[in-house]
């Protein structure tokens, strides 16, 4: 990621579409996320296609890891993890703080 790029700091990216989080990481970073939960949820044109109701991913995080483990492709990115703790990376200006700890 060009943000901890900038800031020097090391990194792993993971592309998720090739290695997607399994149940058990989904469960790390929605334990550690500092959004809410259902912000990892893609609500996109396949969302609506598989005519989910948004609703039922509100403070819902069984729900979310259920849903992100059948459709890899509706998970937000970038989801930035460091430490026991989890953001989404959107917008990209948020990165930086949360990697400092600020």
């Amino acid at each position: 990621m060009a943000v901890a790029e900038d800031l020097g700091i090391d990194h792993e990216v993971v592309l998720y579409m090739k290695e997607p989080p399994d149940e058990a990481m989904l469960k790390k970073i929605v334990a550690g996320l500092e959004d809410p939960v259902e912000d990892l949820v893609r609500k996109d044109s396949k969302f609506k296609k598989l005519e989910l109701n948004p609703d039922d991913y509100v403070d819902n995080p069984d729900a979310v890891v259920a849903l992100l483990v059948r459709h890899k492709a509706l998970l937000q990115r970038p989801v930035v993890v460091h430490g026991k703790k989890a953001m989404i990376g959107r917008p990209k200006d948020r990165i930086g703080p949360f990697i400092q700890g600020k």
